[in-house]
């Protein structure tokens, strides 16, 4: 029998890049899934191509960082599936530069993102996995929450705040049979990397598939276990003495 079979999975931003690898390998372990992101188009396409496999899946658009949109897509999936086994909050966004120049849009769109989108759907989950006594919760971190890079003030911010969220969360379910952990990835070769052309050819990249790998071990662990953190980089990344 496959690892999560008759289990539901919740993941966020998973219209591309580390979220849509992770949700293919759920799905292949047998999860059912409901998947959300803010670009309904490039969503829809997850969903067809999961489909296409015999996953049964709930696509739905949300920005994680709307109480609204959040509350609406943890109802819908409620409604159609009855129950929310797994989370896996991975939508995020990125942006930076000399702390004199990050505007306040920016410095919001990035916490919303990231921290604010992890709390609204960590809550909506927990409120789910509470009545049953059961579930796992993964925030998709970053190296930055431990060793950040000059230029990335919003983004160091809200990893830190996530790693810390998460601990906090971890604490509040354990009487509930709640486990919460993240996950931290170095260097990625994500769409936004390859789109914004600044993939250098000498900086140590992985695919989002070895994100997802580690993932999987996390999440399907015994419920008793916790694999509280974890840091997944590329072997020749400068990470231990980074600058």
């Amino acid at each position: 029998m496959k690892q999560l079979t008759n289990q539901i999975a919740v993941v966020t931003g998973a219209n591309r890049g580390i979220g849509k690898a992770i949700a293919m390998a759920l799905a292949a372990e047998g999860a059912s899934l409901a998947i959300c992101a803010r670009h309904a188009q490039t969503l829809s396409q997850v969903a067809d191509d999961l489909r296409q496999h015999g996953v049964d899946v709930l696509a739905q658009a949300c920005d994680v960082s709307n109480e609204a949109d959040v509350e609406r897509f943890f109802a819908a999936a409620q409604e159609r599936f009855g129950q929310v086994d797994l989370l896996v909050n991975n939508a995020g966004a990125f942006d930076g530069g000399p702390l004199d120049e990050v505007s306040l849009e920016a410095w919001n769109n990035v916490i919303g993102s990231c921290l604010t989108g992890t709390f609204l759907c960590s809550r909506a989950a927990f409120r789910l996995m509470k009545a049953r006594k059961s579930g796992r919760i993964l925030n998709i971190g970053s190296i930055s929450a431990q060793r950040p890079r000059e230029g990335s003030t919003p983004y160091s911010a809200a990893k830190f705040g996530v790693w810390g969220l998460t601990q906090a969360i971890a604490l509040d379910g354990r009487p509930f049979g709640i486990t919460c952990s993240c996950l931290h990835p170095g260097n990625v070769l994500v769409e936004r990397r390859i789109d914004s052309g600044k993939v250098s050819d000498d900086e140590p990249m992985m695919q989002p598939e070895s994100i997802a790998r580690a993932a999987l071990a996390m999440l399907t662990l015994p419920a008793d276990v916790n694999f509280l953190e974890a840091i997944v980089l590329p072997r020749d990344q400068a990470y231990l003495g980074r600058g």
